[in-house]
């Protein structure tokens, strides 16, 4: 096995590195304030709004409400985004449950970093829009269908990963709620919320019901990203990573069966580290990613260990924001470093 050159110590990282990245981010946004993830232009609205978070970090103002504004034009009136866009044409028409309530997370960030609140209190319609649309979907055992199809059916299968996802994005929107004084009128989010949790700390029989994902690294972490879990419940998480899918000096895989390891995942699982308590192996992991760069220090995809290869030769938008945002959580570089370390409801 070959590793990527190491390109930095944890003393060599500086503020700037990261800002060039979210610069990279607003290099490849459209007129239309879309910012594309593949070669094809396309993009999905998760993705999209993980990419603001990169633009927020480096205060690239306008870029960001940019974005936001494609979200709030191209927000269908049941509050939902289609799954995947090429600029303002939706080409994949089913609705995925965890892309719209995420717009809350991206809001609070740029609140954090700028401070801007009629800006957000412009996004507080969408915001509320896209959270009661999942919400509304929600089981009596606190579950949330995955996606509405293109037919308008609810999809029968539950994922963990994507609920994490949108308690992450509840806990979001009631620190936003508070912040704009709006918190009486969304007092079920917070019924919501304990409902989601509780399946989220007790999964077995709730999640996965027509296709087992546990193959996915993300379905070890995301729990842990999503606020609710107790020191007991992350620690097991945190051991089932390094079992299945951690390589060492170099990061973690996305599925368990390739030699694949990840930017986006191993930045996602550094936050996880930093939750759990170890800084000391977040930065370790944070030095070893950032080795899955091209010459102009943009991080690829990821890396296939056993051919020794940056694979797929794609450095999508939102990977560089995951690593933004790992950076930002592990060196406190912004004032929305905090964001996925504490429950933002609590704070406001």
């Amino acid at each position: 096995m070959h590793y990527p050159k190491k390109i930095f110590s944890i003393e060599d990282l500086e503020i700037t590195f990261f800002e060039n990245l979210g610069k990279h981010i607003k290099n490849i946004q459209l007129e239309s304030g879309a910012i594309p993830s593949d070669d094809y232009g396309c993009h999905d609205p998760w993705d999209h709004i993980e990419s603001i978070m990169g633009l927020n970090f480096s205060k690239e103002h306008e870029a960001s409400k940019l974005a936001f504004l494609w979200l709030i034009k191209n927000q269908n009136p049941d509050g939902s985004w289609f799954a995947k866009y090429k600029n303002e044409i939706p080409i994949e028409k089913n609705k995925p449950t965890h892309f719209g309530p995420y717009i809350s997370v991206a809001a609070l960030h740029f609140y954090k970093i700028f401070q801007d609140k009629d800006f957000l209190e412009k996004l507080w319609p969408s915001i509320k829009l896209a959270i009661n649309f999942s919400l509304n979907l929600q089981m009596s055992n606190g579950t949330i269908p995955w996606s509405v199809d293109e037919r308008g059916e609810i999809e029968n299968d539950f994922l963990i990963t994507g609920s994490s996802s949108i308690l992450k994005s509840i806990d979001c929107g009631l620190a936003i709620s508070k912040i704009l004084q709006k918190d009486k009128n969304v007092e079920n989010w917070t019924e919501s919320y304990h409902l989601l949790s509780e399946a989220i700390k007790n999964p077995s029989g709730k999640f996965d019901l027509v296709k087992n994902r546990k193959r996915f690294s993300m379905d070890s972490y995301y729990p842990i990203l999503s606020g609710c879990l107790n020191e007991n419940e992350i620690k097991s998480y945190i051991d089932k990573i390094f079992s299945n899918f951690y390589v060492d000096k170099i990061g973690i895989k996305c599925v368990i069966e390739e030699p694949w390891v990840t930017v986006a995942e191993t930045s996602e699982f550094i936050i996880s580290l930093i939750i759990s308590g170890d800084l000391d192996k977040s930065k370790e992991l944070l030095i070893d990613v950032l080795s899955i760069c091209d010459e102009n220090k943009i991080p690829f995809m990821g890396w296939q260990y056993e051919e020794n290869i940056f694979w797929p030769n794609e450095k999508p938008s939102w990977t560089a924001a995951a690593l933004i945002i790992a950076a930002d959580s592990v060196m406190n570089f912004s004032n929305a470093s905090d964001l996925f370390l504490n429950n933002q409801s609590l704070l406001y």
